[in-house]
């Protein structure tokens, strides 16, 4: 039986006020309730009622006012609550004594996201990635679990020395567990560097989808890989990088990357913990910003993508030189009215670096492919080579291990193919097949376009 939960927004006025004052974007209430309800119910809840509370001094015992408490306390008894989820960031304190004055378990927004990612991730490093958050996070709320101070009686060293209270035993605990962690996610991180050393020998590009949570990105990855990734109508409905090949309209390929949605106002020891799931972005050769066109807050959320890029140094003043190409994908057009979304068509089609998608129907995913095509650039080396009618292994050879850009038959039933091949590929060739010599001659890298 799903838990019953009731969704609280407190609104903030004086940081309404203060993101006014500094021309920064605010999210509406009804845009807050909106996004804090897809977060509940990306898990596991039976959502009984929701409201907002306005907050015009924030208490630092409760957050809100006492009255708004009481009068909060015989709604939740009334629709049976078993789970209030705050959408904001609660102090332990206030976190525990609203708790006692509801007789209800609360949920703050880091808390509600936390128990989101334990149920996405499936990897192993995103497991290990949520449990550490999870501690980290555990770690500062101990007084909401021991709100005694009585001394444990003396025992084995890993039990507790003498005198040792129980908040310092189960921070002890915590910290040990942590440092585990720590440990174990290094090794996962080099395995994935090990991997990644490996794809940089293949001369297919990454291109990373990047956006907003929800914005439609594993829908796409799906449609343009045809995939069976899990996509949902979800908040998080990814955690860990996927990655696929895909074959451009030129007949190269690529790797496209599906990483973690961004949303806004995440903990920092949440971004932290979980930079190591858009590691791929670093890797990427281009960036696809994938935003939801039919969204009201379109624009505060392509704010918040922004932001998380220029933290990594992928976009704003402290991007990296040169700067690699960013495609906004304006997804979900199929949602839109019909003027609208001939509207955000042709201004996409006047902008060379986006793209009006519908992920859903696979409308303009061509022509998001001839972009990608475009921008992704060649490396290593583009040959000509001549394939007698006898050598169905070379043939074989030079689809695997390289990209294929153009193909010609000719009449004495020998092939010409132009090949895109690293270095070390073809080092190789040139090792494996000796009578070649001769039969290969260097081409320019765009000519079989």
């Amino acid at each position: 039986m799903p838990t019953r939960a009731f969704v609280l927004v407190p609104w903030l006025k004086s940081a309404e006020l203060d993101a006014k004052r500094k021309g920064q974007p605010f999210r509406s209430q009804t845009a807050r309730l909106e996004e804090a309800l897809g977060l509940a119910a990306a898990i596991d809840l039976n959502l009984v009622g929701n409201a907002i509370a306005v907050v015009s001094d924030p208490r630092p015992a409760t957050l809100i006012g006492e009255g708004k408490v009481e009068e909060l306390k015989g709604l939740l008894e009334e629709l049976e609550v078993e789970l209030v989820i705050v959408d904001g960031h609660l102090s332990p304190v206030q976190q525990r004594n609203l708790e006692r004055a509801w007789k209800v378990k609360i949920l703050d927004r880091t808390g509600l996201i936390l128990e989101i990612f334990g149920e996405r991730a499936h990897t192993r490093e995103g497991a290990l990635q949520v449990e550490l958050a999870h501690l980290n996070y555990q770690k500062s709320r101990l007084v909401r679990s021991w709100t005694h101070l009585e001394r444990q009686r003396g025992g084995f060293g890993f039990l507790g020395g003498p005198g040792e209270t129980q908040i310092e035993a189960d921070r002890r605990i915590i910290m040990e567990r942590i440092t585990k962690i720590e440990r174990q996610l290094e090794t996962v991180k080099r395995t994935r560097e090990l991997h990644r050393k490996t794809r940089r020998e293949v001369p297919y590009p990454v291109v990373a989808l990047v956006g907003y949570t929800n914005a439609g990105k594993s829908t796409l990855f799906n449609r343009v890989t045809e995939a069976g990734v899990f996509a949902e109508n979800l908040l998080f409905a990814t955690l860990d990088p996927t990655m696929r090949a895909v074959s451009l309209p030129s007949g190269r390929k690529i790797i496209l990357s599906d990483t973690v949605g961004f949303i806004s106002d995440l903990p920092t020891h949440l971004v932290a913990a979980f930079r190591a799931t858009l590691e791929e972005v670093l890797e990427a050769e281009v960036i696809l910003h994938v935003r939801d066109a039919s969204h009201e807050e379109s624009d505060i959320q392509k704010h918040d993508v922004e932001v998380v890029l220029a933290s990594l140094g992928l976009a704003g003043e402290k991007a990296e030189e040169p700067q690699r190409p960013i495609i906004e994908v304006l997804n979900k057009i199929d949602c839109l009215p019909p003027e609208a979304h001939d509207a955000v068509v042709n201004a996409a089609a006047r902008d060379p670096l986006t793209v009006a998608v519908s992920a859903l129907t696979g409308e303009g995913t061509a022509t998001l492919l001839t972009l990608i095509d475009k921008l992704v650039v060649d490396k290593g080396l583009s040959v000509r080579i001549i394939v007698q009618p006898d050598e169905g292994a070379l043939m074989a050879w030079l689809h695997e291990h390289g990209q294929v850009r153009k193909r010609v038959s000719e009449e004495d039933g020998t092939t010409v193919l132009d090949v895109n091949l690293s270095e070390a590929e073809f080092g190789r060739l040139e090792k494996r097949y000796p009578e070649l010599k001769g039969r290969v001659e260097p081409v320019m890298a765009h000519a079989a376009e």
